[in-house]
């Protein structure tokens, strides 16, 4: 059975020795951008391997591109690769709980590289521990995996891509980011604060119930008031910087509306420009 949105705690166990499995921890701070591998050092899911998001999960940033612009698809591959990816592997992404920066590994494999059997830990490392499942603190040395895949560009929409589109056929724009940075109130990481006009704020924590997702129907029916008629593979989902847009990404799969692209730049590319349009409040 391949796993393609979310695998509990009690489903991974059994299979962490299995040779075809391969387990990525996620956890990042964006304030401390070295916390993640710290904790991951001082504990984690036996096997698993570290994958840091600045460095591992974004490529290179240049001006224009917002703060976690894709990878070089190639290097990711040789990357994944190096981890022991192959293309029969079946593999489970993790962070601290939520899903928030994991579901950006989840998309990049499942989405943008076509692999199928990529899966989310529901409750991520919280739920691991509250399950008292086995920890580790050795780090593996993985055998190189054959790993081949091409990058899809249908799943993904540019800048350019999206202004002429808003300026012509506007597709649905559900922003993943918290309320008070949508509406201007705050802005702790970009120049500028507010919200590409016309777009629909769809915090990412709407999709979840202490960690884990919400109800599915009534999560459906969340995303269907938010959608207003638009068909699902009409919808971009953007955030701060293409990471918790996968989130909600993630969320509409589950509950049946798969399709929509990723505004990878997000805000942090849109607002680099200060001829772009900038809507603050609601």
């Amino acid at each position: 059975m391949a796993y393609t949105t979310l695998i509990e705690p009690e489903q991974l166990a059994p299979h962490l020795g299995d040779a075809d499995w391969v387990v990525f921890d996620c956890r990042f701070d964006l304030g401390d951008t070295a916390k993640g591998r710290r904790d991951y050092v001082a504990g984690h899911i036996p096997g698993a391997r570290y994958a840091h998001l600045d460095d591992d999960l974004a490529g290179p940033v240049v001006p224009g591109s917002g703060r976690h612009p894709l990878p070089d698809p190639q290097v990711f591959i040789d990357w994944l690769r190096r981890q022991g990816v192959s293309n029969i592997s079946q593999v489970v992404v993790y962070d601290d709980g939520p899903g928030a920066i994991a579901a950006r590994l989840w998309w990049m494999l499942r989405h943008w590289l076509g692999h199928e059997s990529t899966a989310l830990l529901h409750g991520g490392w919280a739920a691991w521990q509250a399950a008292g499942l086995a920890c580790a603190t050795d780090q593996p040395q993985p055998t190189p995996g054959d790993f081949a895949a091409s990058a899809n560009p249908a799943v993904v929409i540019d800048t350019r891509a999206l202004a002429n589109a808003l300026a012509d056929e506007p597709p649905c724009l559900l922003d993943a980011r918290m309320p008070p940075r949508f509406k201007g109130e705050i802005e702790p990481l970009d120049p500028v604060a507010g919200h590409i006009p016309g777009a629909v704020n769809l915090p990412f924590t709407v999709n979840l119930v202490e960690g884990r997702f919400a109800n599915l129907e009534n999560l459906r029916a969340h995303y269907l008031a938010a959608l207003d008629g638009a068909a699902p593979e009409d919808t971009v989902c953007m955030c701060g910087s293409g990471v918790t847009a996968c989130h909600d990404l993630l969320a509409m799969e589950l509950v049946g509306l798969p399709g929509g692209r990723l505004y990878v730049g997000s805000w942090s590319a849109w607002c680099s420009d200060p001829a772009r349009p900038v809507a603050i409040g609601e």
